[in-house]
């Protein structure tokens, strides 16, 4: 019996099918270990504070607050963004992983303004640490599994274009700086008996934290307003419309935008005006095929022009 052989098209466009939901699949597993990891950390760093009564250590166990409820908006703005594009949202869901992004950065800010409101009262009255070392070994421990998991959600996430695990992994990371400049002010404290060094310490971070929310809300809300792709990518994407656009005379108004794991890339292709239209059609399907096998995650729209729609002075403008 003969075997229908399947359309190469056809098998591209259900590979890339099955490698999205892969893809989908992982994010999501990831995103509910995070919630996990981000339960465990809080616990191991609140322990630190009660051992210590450390102002310092607080801010550090109540950023990690912070980390388990980001985690969770991660997971739920995930599965959100997974859903098909429908009659509503034709282009997909893929932006709810933005929204989980500024969430993370205003929730830092609020974390932010309760250390420094902590911070202040415990210089007003400052108190002498109790078992700082055990304290600080604690919370240590805590700041190395952060490290490992920030730099593995920052990996992953940049690897299956997931905002919301990038996110996590960039503020998990700041919480690893934050934990180690805690633990260096602390032994300051202790070898100085200073105690006025540990919500002075907890100010600090609470700085820090702070311009780390400002900086993640900013971005996040910079990608909601449609960013365009990076320069590297826009690069690609010419490259690839020069490799594979031959027939056609230029490739103009290139504009792309990001959603989420999704970019979105339209420009106009100008051919022969004499072109058939079976003709244009076929080139458009080769570069359509092209750059979505190489830009991972992209939908790409051309719109067909005739001959004389060429422009000479076009800024980044293909000419094929």
């Amino acid at each position: 019996m003969l075997e229908r052989l399947e359309e190469p098209a056809a098998k591209a466009s259900r590979t890339m099918v099955e490698n999205q939901s892969d893809v989908t699949r992982n994010i999501t597993t990831f995103a509910m270990v995070n919630i996990v990891v981000a339960a465990a950390v809080m616990a191991v760093k609140y322990l630190a504070y009660m051992v210590s009564g450390s102002v310092a250590l607080y801010s550090d166990a109540l950023e990690s607050v912070v980390n388990v409820a980001t985690a969770v908006a991660a997971l739920l703005a995930v599965k959100f963004s997974a859903k098909p594009a429908d009659a509503d949202h034709p282009f997909g869901h893929h932006k709810a992983e933005f929204f989980s992004a500024i969430f993370e950065g205003a929730m830092i800010i609020v974390a932010a303004l309760l250390i420094l409101s902590k911070a202040y009262a415990a210089i007003s009255a400052p108190t002498p640490l109790q078992s700082p070392t055990i304290g600080l070994a604690i919370n240590g421990a805590a700041a190395a599994i952060n490290a490992v998991w920030a730099y593995t959600l920052i990996s992953r996430g940049n690897a299956w274009r997931s905002p919301a695990l990038v996110a996590d992994g960039a503020h998990l990371y700041t919480d690893v700086v934050t934990s180690a400049g805690v633990i260096v002010g602390l032994v300051l404290a202790v070898l100085t008996g200073w105690s006025i060094l540990d919500p002075l310490l907890a100010a600090l971070v609470a700085l820090n934290i702070l311009w780390t929310g400002h900086k993640i809300t900013l971005q996040s809300m910079s990608r909601l307003l449609d960013q365009a792709a990076s320069p590297d990518i826009e690069a690609r994407i010419r490259r690839v419309i020069e490799n594979n656009g031959a027939g056609a005379m230029q490739a103009h108004d290139i504009r792309t935008r990001q959603a989420g794991r999704a970019l979105f890339i339209e420009f106009h292709l100008v051919v022969p005006g004499m072109m058939t239209v079976q003709e244009a059609h076929a080139i458009c399907d080769r570069l359509e095929d092209a750059i979505e096998a190489a830009i991972e995650g992209s939908e790409v729209v051309i719109h067909v022009e005739p001959g004389h729609k060429v422009k000479p002075e076009a800024t980044g403008a293909v000419n094929l």
